[in-house]
């Protein structure tokens, strides 16, 4: 069976695992995996099976879109003018998005 790669995306596994006051050994313990692969889904290194996702999910007591939604990255000015907000996202501002 193949790695598959997560490319670095962000998760929030290891949040949910710190506020469950659980290891990363207790963590993989639970769901029958190595530390070191949570090491890595944590790290965004690795994307999870379906079942192993939902293993780590219902272990934290969330769902699998809670802890593997796309975390997106804070809003930044706009390079353009430096005034104006873009999501990153998309190519919108704030306020043309507001528009009908």
């Amino acid at each position: 069976m193949g790695r598959a790669s997560a490319e670095g995306r962000r998760n929030r596994v290891r949040t949910a695992r710190r506020v469950a006051e659980l290891t990363q050994t207790e963590l993989a313990d639970a769901v029958g995996v190595t530390r070191q692969t949570i090491v890595s889904v944590e790290a965004g290194n690795y994307a999870p099976s379906v079942y192993l996702a939902l293993a780590i999910a219902h272990r934290l007591g969330s769902t699998v879109e809670a802890l593997f939604a796309e975390v997106p990255n804070p809003v930044q000015p706009s390079p353009s003018t430096g005034s104006e907000l873009t999501s990153p996202l998309t190519s919108t501002t704030a306020a043309e998005g507001l528009t009908p």
